[in-house]
């Protein structure tokens, strides 16, 4: 089925100390997303970037305690509100990042009108505090921001509170957490397929598994951090962690969940062009989007 969909990028590489996933979304553009999303017969408008500040890599920075908070703090209100504007419109919203912070006002723009499901599709967990990261990089904590915990000026961004319940919330593809982290998502109860999961069940009894929690749901969003997927496959990522999710696994996931017809919006993350191998990462995530978006084998 034809969507409206909207673009909309967010440079953003304050959640963490590597620079270059600034740079993600105008790889995505410049691999071809736009056109061959509109080839695939959607009607897309790219709403161009959220405006970012410089950064200041002075070392006194990389040291404090709320290492970029306050400039993470007001991107996430502008994400928010060109969210909440291309939602109101009955358009699809589409967010390239840029790192997986951007996902604190991604998630809370598509969860202001209604219910709706989270997909998290990640090598890490990103359900650290600033009591258990050991990095302090805020990239490593927007899951738990959206679920209640953290700075509480980013755990109140977009409107207060909570963004999304546990309960409604399905990790995959899990194998590289924090020790605190392993400790809070044990106590939450939230849902999470590592990929030992994988391993055993299948990608495919996984995604059926998600439908199935998510009946009661009409809708829900996915965000795909590339570094869950093996460097093999996606080499242009800041933090790659052996053993990931296959081409074809993720290609699989992709195509299941687009035959749900519930994915309302998505939001795509971690690509670092500085790191890539021939612009390899950004050409599979390109193809990700369009499998997520229908394109299909026959």
């Amino acid at each position: 089925m034809a969507k409206s969909i909207s673009i909309i990028g967010v440079p953003m590489d304050f959640g963490q100390m590597l620079r270059g996933v600034d740079m993600g979304p105008a790889a995505l553009r410049y691999t071809g997303l736009i056109p061959r999303l509109r080839k695939l017969g959607h009607d897309v408008i790219d709403e161009g970037n959220i405006p970012i500040p410089v950064r200041d890599d002075d070392p006194a920075v990389a040291v404090r305690t709320d290492r970029y908070v306050k400039e993470i703090t007001q991107i996430t209100h502008d994400i928010y509100e060109a969210g909440c504007r291309v939602i109101a419109q009955n358009r699809m919203p589409i967010f390239l990042g840029g790192d997986h912070a951007i996902s604190i006002g991604t998630v809370a723009s598509v969860a202001s009108s209604a219910p709706a499901g989270l997909i998290w599709v990640d090598a890490h967990a990103d359900f650290n505090t600033p009591q258990t990261s050991p990095s302090g990089n805020v990239h490593g904590m927007p899951l738990a921001v959206l679920t209640g915990d953290g700075f509480p000026c980013l755990v109140d961004a977009g409107h207060p509170g909570a963004k999304i319940s546990v309960d409604n919330v399905v990790m995959i593809g899990q194998r590289d957490l924090d020790p605190g982290e392993k400790k809070r998502i044990k106590a939450s109860g939230i849902t999470i397929f590592t990929m030992r999961d994988i391993d055993e069940q299948g990608i495919s009894a996984i995604a059926s598994k998600i439908m199935v929690q998510f009946a009661r749901l009409k809708r829900f969003h996915l965000s795909l951090d590339m570094d869950a997927l093996d460097p093999v496959e996606a080499p242009g990522v800041g933090t790659p962690v052996p053993g990931g999710i296959s081409y074809r696994e993720a290609h699989l996931l992709m195509e299941l969940l687009a035959d749900s017809g519930k994915m309302c919006s998505m939001d795509l993350v971690e690509i670092n062009p500085i790191l890539d191998v021939a612009n390899k990462t950004s050409k599979l995530a390109v193809e990700l989007i369009l499998s997520a978006l229908g394109k299909s084998i026959l």
